[in-house]
């Protein structure tokens, strides 16, 4: 576990491409629309509604929860997701499916007309290029694969941005963004006013425990899933073991709780799990 200096340190040098400090800055709504300007310059976004920073979305109890970075409304109820995505999981696109599907879930109740979901944008920002084409922008809209002229008209638009790009293809604008998110230097205005957010932003102590608070946890959950992979790796030997020397199933359960210090349960469970894979 870091000590407090080194949390410090932490917070203290994160960036724009941090997604909790672009989630933060971007509850300023008028940075927020502006962004969104550049990034869909033919579209007339006259005022945006209640920016809402790390939004969850839960339909169930049981279903997987979704933390949006950046999820907000146009006056005319176009919703757009923006996320700030630093890492190539190689799995966005599965992501933005999951993340549209779930916001047009959230957006009508159940046995309301279709017609009622409004267009919807699902944007990634990255400092790199997920497709390798070395574009900017990509965005992606349902077409007719026979017939590329005809478009399904379904409202929905996926959004990728690749800042790690020296091509002519965006606006200076929207270029002038990605090369801050990149951590290039840039005189333009609406970077000037995003690094005044960001220095704000530091100084925000309610921000900054919130942070810490996250980070700590993450990295108890990163510990606490550790530990349970030994665990599992050492019941899998002891199991492995126990039929080797042709022990019963009950003297591998009392092995399994004794040397794990587990309960019956527990043994069972790895027992269930690991056993089938050596009969």
């Amino acid at each position: 576990m870091e000590n407090q200096t080194e949390l410090n340190t932490i917070w203290e040098s994160l960036g724009i491409s941090n997604d909790f400090m672009f989630g933060k800055i971007m509850q300023d709504a008028e940075l927020c629309k502006e962004l969104l300007q550049r990034i869909l310059p033919d579209l007339e976004i006259d005022h945006i509604e209640y920016p809402e920073a790390q939004k969850s979305i839960r339909l169930d109890v049981d279903a997987k929860s979704v933390r949006l970075d950046v999820y907000v409304r146009d006056g005319k109820g176009s919703i757009y997701d923006i996320e700030m995505q630093v890492v190539d999981t190689k799995e966005l696109p599965k992501r933005s499916r999951y993340y549209q599907s779930m916001i047009d879930l959230q957006l009508i109740d159940k046995g309301e007309y279709y017609k009622k979901l409004k267009p919807s944008y699902i944007i990634f920002i990255c400092p790199f290029d997920l497709f390798d084409k070395g574009r900017h922008i990509y965005t992606f809209e349902n077409i007719c694969k026979e017939d590329n002229s005809v478009f399904l008209k379904d409202g929905a638009v996926k959004i990728f941005l690749n800042a790690d790009s020296d091509q002519d293809d965006v606006s200076k604008e929207l270029k002038a963004f990605l090369d801050y998110v990149a951590g290039k230097k840039s005189e333009d205005d609406y970077v000037q006013r995003l690094k005044e957010a960001l220095e704000q932003a530091r100084k925000n102590r309610e921000w900054r425990h919130e942070y810490m608070t996250l980070l700590m946890r993450d990295q108890e959950n990163m510990e606490k899933g550790m530990e349970k992979g030994k665990i599992e790796g050492r019941a899998e030997e002891i199991i492995e073991s126990g039929f080797e020397f042709g022990l019963s199933e009950k003297d591998i359960l009392t092995r399994l709780q004794n040397k794990l210090d587990i309960s019956l349960q527990a043994a069972q469970q790895y027992l269930l799990r690991f056993g089938k894979q050596m009969v």
